[in-house]
């Protein structure tokens, strides 16, 4: 049985049973994945950016079953935004090679095609089942990136302060919790632009924030739904703008590890140490503000090698590959209807 679900109106009994099926995919599949829990994770699911919707679905063995604390057989969720979709599905380990996931996803995609959107994306790990799931439905890979993972308690910190220390002169670095400053995020959102008009074959699936008005509603949302912004910069001190930026969100729904966002140096500040120290700087920061925090990951595409060093030299080991995966709707709605 699949029934549109509402995280924000969900019972606490869904929303804890959804938790035991996320985490027992993670031990499945990403064992060395720490375990998300019930901490504002209906603010996570149901809080987005203006402008874009996540519509939700659950599959049960029978009506209630996610009410009653029963484990769920499954979830999608679609998030519709900039002419494309979203989607995730997952699928308890136990009720795999059953049909769910192909009729979890047969659901999100009418959804989001009944509703003229055109096209979707889905982010895949890889070496998980979810691989031979989304190409046997008809995605093609379009995108790869490589995880990388970096332990706390592995960071040699006397190193790391050196490296913070070694940027060029006529640099100095910031640091801001939750924000940004207003005097800033004019150049902040210009050295975001920068990644942006580059074309590296990335579909963009996560909201991101390349104005300014957009920046400040993006930190918010984060907010909302329990995601906590750090942020260091770069100021080139004889402009003042924005040479670099380095960002990581806590989230407390895994408070043991932290996701990197963007790290960017504009072009013309790059051969300076600057992604070196800010990168540095914020591992310190982290320690300070986040004492349940023991992991950082990050993704590169293979072919960033300036990037990819300097995580290196930080401590960052690769993990695994990250894939993004596309389809036109019209073609996943006749393939998943056959």
């Amino acid at each position: 049985m699949v029934r549109e679900w509402d995280p924000l109106t969900a019972s606490p009994a869904e929303l804890e049973s959804l938790v035991d099926t996320l985490n027992a995919i993670i031990a499945t599949d990403l064992p060395d994945d720490p375990p998300w829990r019930d901490s504002m994770l209906r603010e996570y699911l149901g809080v987005t950016m203006p402008g874009e919707r996540r519509v939700c679905w659950v599959a049960e063995s029978s009506s209630g079953d996610a009410a009653a604390g029963k484990p769920l057989l499954g979830m999608a969720d679609v998030l519709l935004l900039g002419g494309i979709g979203v989607v995730e599905v997952l699928v308890h380990p136990q009720a795999r090679r059953e049909g769910i996931g192909r009729e979890l996803l047969g659901t999100a995609v009418r959804r989001a095609h009944d509703e003229g959107f055109s096209s979707m994306g889905v982010e895949v790990v890889g070496g998980t089942p979810a691989v031979d799931f989304y190409q046997a439905s008809g995605f093609r890979c379009a995108y790869v990136e490589t995880r990388s993972v970096l332990s706390l308690d592995a960071i040699d910190w006397r190193a790391l302060g050196e490296m913070a220390d070694r940027i060029g002169a006529g640099y100095r670095v910031e640091y801001h919790a939750r924000g940004l400053p207003d005097h800033l995020v004019e150049s902040y959102a210009e050295a975001k632009q920068v990644i942006r008009d580059i074309d590296d074959g990335d579909l963009d699936l996560r909201p991101s924030s390349y104005d300014a008005e957009r920046l400040r509603t993006s930190l918010a949302t984060l907010a909302a739904r329990g995601m906590t912004p750090y942020i260091v910069v770069a100021i080139h001190e004889q402009t003042g703008k924005v040479a670099g930026l380095t960002e990581v969100v806590a989230p407390v729904q895994h408070p043991r590890r932290a996701d990197q966002y963007d790290t960017i140096v504009v072009p013309e500040h790059r051969g300076y140490g600057v992604g070196r120290a800010i990168k540095a700087r914020m591992l310190f920061e982290l320690r300070s503000a986040e004492p349940q925090l023991r992991e950082v990951q990050t993704w590169n595409a293979p072919e960033n090698e300036g990037m990819r060093k300097v995580n290196a030299e930080l401590g960052f080991t690769d993990d695994r590959e990250w894939r993004e995966y596309e389809a036109e709707l019209p073609d996943l709605v006749r393939l998943l209807a056959a």
